[in-house]
C-alpha cells in the first residue's frame, strides 16, 4: 500500500523534556557507540551542528565525518569548546574529562534519554522495546515501512548490514526507535505506538529490582495510545501489558498474527501467516532462527496495524539484509564457517545455539564472553543449561563494559555452572582472548561452525582465527 494510504497520526501528543532548538551545537561523548552514532546522524538530519569524541578511531567515526560530524579521537576537556550541550552515552561516567569540563563551565549535560525525548517528540514515534529482539525487530519494521514508501526515520542501536550507522532523519511522518530499557530512558520518550518483544530480568541494580523493571515496562506500554503490539509467546511481555488494549503476535492460538513454520535452512525460514482478516500468506525471513521469525512477525504485525498492506509487508522483508552481530556470517576458511552474534543473556545464547544446531554443521564450537560483572553476578547460574546444542564450549573472562570488577565474579563462574550441571560436556574456561584464538586454531576442523557469542570485544576473534588458519595454523 502506498504511503499516502497508510494511517498517519498527526503527531506526537507529548512534549519533549529538552529543546534541541535552544542548542545550536551538541557534543556527544562516546559518539562511536551504536546508539550514540545513530543519534548523531539524526541530529545532523535535524540541522544541528554536532561534534563528538570516542576512544578509538573506527569505521563508524569515518561515517560520521562524512555526514558532517566533527569527530575527536580520545577524550579531552578542550573538545567541548563551543558546545551548547554535552551529552554522554550511558557508558560514560562523571569522571570523563569532557563531562567534568562541561560541569565546571556550566554547559548543560543532557542524558541520552533527554535527547531522545526531544527527537521522538518531533514525529509520531513507533518504539520497539524488549529484553531480546528489539534491535532486529526495529530494523525490520523500518525496512518494511521504507519499502512501502513511507520514508520513515529511525534510530536503531546497532550497525546495519553493509556497515551503515543505524540512524536516519526524514521528512516522513514516522520515526522508528529501538527503545532501550538498560538505563530507563525508554520511559522518557514520546511514544505513539509501542511493540514489546520480551521482558526478562536484566540491567538490575540495588535500586532497580525485577518488580521495578516490570513496572517501567508497564508504564511504557501504558503510554502507547495509538497502538500496542505484544509477543504472546513471551510471558514477561504478556504480564507487563496485561489490562491494556493490545494486538498479539506469536505461534499460539491466542495470537492475532500467527506464524506456522513451513521450512528452514541455514540462512532463512519460511512460515504461513494468519492475521485478523484470515490467511495472509507466506513470509520468508532472510535471517535464520525461530526467534528471528518472531521478530519478523512482530514487525509485520506493527506495519499492518499502521496501515501497510500485509502481503506487501511480507514481500518487503525478503530484501532485509540483517543487522551486524546478529548471527552475522564472518567468513569461511579451511572448511570452517564463522558466525558472530551479540547474544549475551541466557535466552539469547540458547536461541543462537538452537539456530546453529539446525544448520547442518558437523560440530558447533561455541565461544561465550560474559558481559558486565553486575550481569554475571546476577545470572551466572542461569547459563548452566544454555549450551546443550554446542559440541564444544569455551567460556572467556568477563567483558567489563566500563564496570569495575566485583570480587569473586569472573567467567569461571559460568564455566563452573555449566560443568556442574553437565559434567560430560566438552567445556573449558579460557580467560584471555589471545589464548582463545590459539585454542580455536588448534581445535577447529573442516565442517565446523565457530560461533562467537557476546556483546564485548570477542567480536575480534573470528578475524584473528581466520588469519591463523589461512597461515596454516
Amino acid at each position: 500500500m502506498p504511503a499516502a494510504s497508510m494511517r498517519v497520526p498527526e503527531g506526537s501528543k507529548n512534549r519533549a523534556m529538552v529543546d534541541l532548538e535552544s542548542a545550536p551545537r551538541v557534543h556527544l561523548v562516546g559518539v562511536g557507540g551504536a546508539g550514540m552514532s545513530a543519534i548523531a546522524v539524526v541530529l545532523r538530519g535535524l540541522g544541528c551542528p554536532v561534534s563528538g569524541s570516542d576512544l578509538a578511531d573506527t569505521a563508524v567515526l569515518e561515517e560520521l565525518r562524512a555526514v558532517g560530524v566533527e569527530v575527536f579521537v580520545g577524550h579531552d576537556a578542550s573538545h567541548i569548546a563551543g558546545a551548547d550541550v554535552v551529552a554522554p552515552s550511558s557508558a560514560v561516567g562523571e569522571g570523563n574529562p569532557e563531562v567534568a569540563a562541561a560541569r565546571r563551565a556550566g554547559v548543560p549535560v543532557w542524558r541520552r534519554g533527554e535527547i531522545l525525548a526531544d527527537i521522538t517528540g518531533r514525529r509520531s514515534t513507533v518504539a520497539v522495546a524488549g529484553t531480546h529482539g528489539k534491535t532486529t525487530t526495529a530494523a525490520m519494521l523500518a525496512h518494511m515501512l521504507t519499502a512501502a514508501g513511507a520514508d520513515p526515520g529511525y534510530i536503531v542501536g546497532a550497525v546495519l548490514a553493509g556497515g551503515n550507522i543505524g540512524g536516519r532523519w526524514s521528512n516522513g511522518p514516522w520515526l522508528v526507535v529501538e527503545a532501550d530499557e538498560s538505563d530507563g530512558s525508554f520511559g522518557e520518550m514520546a511514544v505513539s505506538r509501542a511493540l514489546v518483544t520480551s521482558v526478562e530480568p536484566d540491567h538490575l541494580r540495588p535500586d532497580r529490582q525485577v518488580a521495578e523493571l516490570e513496572a517501567e515496562f508497564a508504564r511504557f506500554c501504558a503510554g502507547a495510545d495509538d497502538g500496542l503490539v505484544v509477543c504472546s509467546d513471551d510471558p514477561g511481555a504478556m504480564s507487563v501489558s496485561k489490562g491494556r488494549s493490545r494486538v498479539l503476535y506469536g505461534t499460539g492460538s491466542e495470537a492475532d498474527y500467527r506464524w506456522r513454520l513451513a521450512g528452514r535452512d541455514r540462512h532463512s525460514s519460511v512460515g504461513e501467516i494468519t492475521c485478523p482478516g484470515g490467511r495472509l500468506g507466506r513470509m520468508r525471513v532472510p535471517v535464520p532462527g525461530d526467534h528471528n521469525a518472531l521478530n519478523a512477525l512482530g514487525a509485520l504485525a506493527m506495519a499492518c496495524e499502521m496501515g501497510m498492506d500485509g502481503p506487501d509487508a511480507a514481500d518487503a522483508l525478503a530484501g532485509f539484509a540483517g543487522v551486524a552481530r546478529r548471527f552475522e556470517p564472518r567468513g569461511r576458511i579451511a572448511g570452517v564457517d564463522f558466525i558472530d552474534d551479540y547474544a549475551h543473556l541466557p535466552t539469547e545464547v540458547a536461541c543462537a545455539l538452537k539456530t546453529a544446531s539446525e544448520g547442518g554443521w558437523d560440530r558447533v564450537v561455541c565461544v561465550f564472553q560474559p558481559h558486565r560483572y553486575t550481569r554475571t553476578s546476577h545470572l551466572w547460574k542461569d547459563f548452566a543449561h544454555c549450551f546443550g546444542a554446542a559440541h564444544t564450549v569455551i567460556i572467556t573472562d568477563v567483558y567489563a563494559a566500563g564496570e569495575p570488577p566485583i570480587a569473586g565474579i569472573s567467567g569461571e563462574l559460568v564455566w563452573q555452572a555449566l560443568a556442574e550441571a553437565h559434567p560430560n560436556s566438552e567445556a573449558a574456561y579460557v580467560a584471555r582472548l589471545d589464548d582463545v584464538a590459539e585454542r580455536l586454531a588448534e581445535l577447529l576442523r573442516p565442517g565446523d561452525l565457530c560461533l562467537t557469542l557476546g556483546a564485548g570485544d570477542l567480536t575480534e576473534v573470528p578475524d584473528r582465527v581466520m588469519s591463523m588458519l589461512a597461515g596454516g595454523r
